[in-house]
């Protein structure tokens, strides 16, 4: 026996071009993710602003100007050279983001044997840059103080770059903004789906028909995958080509979860379509559904950020299966053997939505 029969695959011919004819549907599926992405491209470019520094040199000594050539040089920081009430008040009308005084007492002479305090004026409201700018002003002191010293490190860190690649915030969104997009498209394209057809009696049409509830569900989850697949494949040309987004994995691998998570939320959008039985209500329904999974599946953020006692029910959700799947494809290259716990996951999402969506779904209500 064939794994889809004629009259399953004609029925998918036959949803297809009635979802092709909903040009609005797709226009509007299309654009909002693409704005969004272009909003977090244009805001998340993954690079570090140098931090304005302004830098008073109240001695000419030897040590001072290594101090300042070393700062200039640092990517870090952009260094402004002038006098103290000047960059105060550059620092007090925002334009610096501190200030820092390098005393007459910075002299060669006493290097080797004494400490000096160098002044660092910063604004209270800027206060949490410290945390970032101490470490790169105490590193450039060290090395200074080395070369005036003579004296050699006790280590030296040998960097090794793993991944040879940066990743920005973008390139994180893009796998769960994709996960989120087909599960949107799926859901709607099912429940959504079945509550229209209830209201323009095309069921009850289809009831005194050979038609099994089998043979309805099969021909629209093919028929709307296809065009899942169609809008993510565009969607994921747009964020490589335009945006600069990188997907570091196999390209079959991450569209075989793509497919994969389309039919777990197609289902699971039939069984929202077969216990709601009106459009409001079908809203309803999906939003309960849908709306926890936006925040709780790793789409925006980690799971691994969310307090301890959620982190449990946010892993065992749909959504976080597929957008696990797909972002360790996408980011880290991982294989389909490296993901089986979310292949796990994602298989026993379709084989209880598959069950419950042909369980749930009959044909008396729309024939009386």
């Amino acid at each position: 026996m064939p794994i889809l029969t004629r009259l399953q695959l004609h029925l998918s011919f036959v949803f297809l071009k009635i979802f092709l004819r909903d040009r609005q549907s797709i226009f509007f599926s299309l654009f909002f993710p693409i704005i969004f992405m272009t909003v977090f491209g244009f805001i998340n470019d993954g690079e570090q602003q140098a931090i304005n520094i302004g830098v008073v040199d109240q001695t000419s000594s030897t040590v001072a100007r290594e101090f300042v050539d070393q700062l200039i040089q640092s990517p870090v920081f952009t260094v402004t050279l002038g006098e103290e009430a000047m960059l105060t008040r550059a620092l007090e009308a925002g334009d610096q983001a501190m200030v820092l005084v390098l005393p007459e007492a910075l002299g060669e002479d006493d290097l080797a044997t004494s400490t000096t305090n160098l002044r660092l004026l910063v604004d209270a409201a800027e206060v949490n840059q410290l945390a970032f700018v101490l470490p790169a002003l105490d590193q450039t002191l060290i090395e200074i103080e080395r070369q005036f010293r003579d004296i050699e490190p006790m280590f030296q860190l040998a960097i090794e770059d793993v991944q040879a690649r940066s990743q920005s915030y973008l390139d994180f969104l893009l796998p769960g903004l994709m996960a989120f997009t087909l599960m949107q498209l799926s859901i709607a394209g099912s429940g959504f789906n079945i509550v229209e057809y209830r209201r323009k009696g095309i069921l009850k049409r289809l009831f005194v028909t050979p038609i099994k509830p089998m043979d309805f569900i099969t021909a629209i989850v093919l028929a709307r995958t296809g065009i899942v697949l169609i809008q993510l494949t565009v969607l994921i040309a747009f964020a490589v080509l335009v945006l600069g987004v990188s997907i570091v994995g196999n390209f079959a691998a991450f569209y075989f979860i793509v497919l994969l998570g389309t039919l777990v939320f197609l289902n699971l959008g039939f069984c929202l379509g077969s216990v709601a039985k009106t459009q409001q209500a079908v809203m309803a329904v999906g939003n309960i559904v849908i709306f926890p999974q936006i925040f709780l599946s790793g789409v925006f953020y980690p799971i691994e950020s969310m307090p301890d006692l959620i982190q449990p029910i946010a892993y065992m959700l749909p959504l976080s299966y597929v957008s696990t799947a797909m972002r360790d494809i996408a980011n880290e290259g991982a294989t389909l053997m490296a993901i089986t716990p979310s292949l796990i996951g994602i298989g026993l999402w379709f084989l209880i939505g598959f069950y419950l969506a042909t369980r749930l779904f009959v044909w008396k209500e729309v024939a009386n």
